[in-house]
């Protein structure tokens, strides 16, 4: 016979409790694993197609920092923080060696705008952290006090240095077809996308308060700027 009197059963953690008391019945949660990830919603995004034109031609993402290339430290990064990973550039066999997804520009001539568009185009998750190669000192704790303000806006972009910072930044994938409209109406940098979109700007006093954050925005784009970080430009 069925014995009534058992009154303890495991379930997961978001059942409803409140049937559960209804029945006179305590509810033992089963363990749920933590995510390892920052979010399962995002994906994180590197641009690798910029012209180093500030930097005499040298290749920023091939630059070093205590002898690890600044593109190999951002992948390292971002492969902590999110499931999934790619890299846009036009010259993917530079990264052949890093066992990584490299897609190529669909929209040319409107730089890190055509890059958003084609890393918006590949990623499984409805957002996408994005990154260039010239922050060679980006640390975990801005990225993941960003993704905690994330709710349902088309952009989260911080604000640093009387500026803003686009490239380090969340974007909604449902933005992809609006970078094309966008485009074809004549826009060709992402600073001229932005005020289309219903972003949120993270305030430099917000901002400011993370650890991390001063390294993580020192931008490398000229040689001076390289020596002054003791970045190497040699391989």
């Amino acid at each position: 016979m069925l014995d009534c009197r058992v009154s303890r059963f495991y379930a997961p953690h978001r059942f409803c409790s409140s049937l559960c008391r209804y029945a006179g019945l305590s509810v033992a949660p089963m363990s749920e694993q933590p995510s390892p990830w920052l979010s399962d919603r995002v994906a994180g995004v590197i641009l690798a197609g910029g012209r180093n034109s500030r930097m005499g031609g040298l290749d920023k993402a091939f630059l070093r920092v205590d002898g690890t290339t600044v593109f190999a430290r951002t992948l390292d990064l971002l492969r902590r923080c999110f499931p999934q990973v790619l890299v846009v550039s036009n010259s993917p066999e530079k990264y052949a060696c890093f066992s990584v997804e490299v897609t190529r520009d669909e929209l040319r001539g409107v730089g890190p705008l055509g890059g958003l568009h084609a890393g918006l185009g590949r990623i499984r998750t409805p957002y996408a952290f994005v990154t260039a190669c010239d922050m060679p000192f980006l640390r975990t704790e801005p990225i993941r006090f960003l993704v905690s303000c994330l709710r349902d806006q088309e952009a989260i972009v911080p604000r640093w240095g009387g500026d803003i910072e686009p490239l380090h930044a969340l974007y909604a994938a449902s933005l992809r077809p609006r970078i094309e409209t966008a485009v074809a109406e004549g826009a060709t940098a992402l600073r001229e996308f932005l005020p289309q979109v219903k972003a949120e700007y993270v305030a430099e006093a917000a901002m400011s308060e993370v650890a991390g954050a001063e390294e993580s925005f020192r931008n490398v784009n000229t040689p001076e700027e390289a020596a002054r970080f003791a970045v190497r430009l040699g391989g």
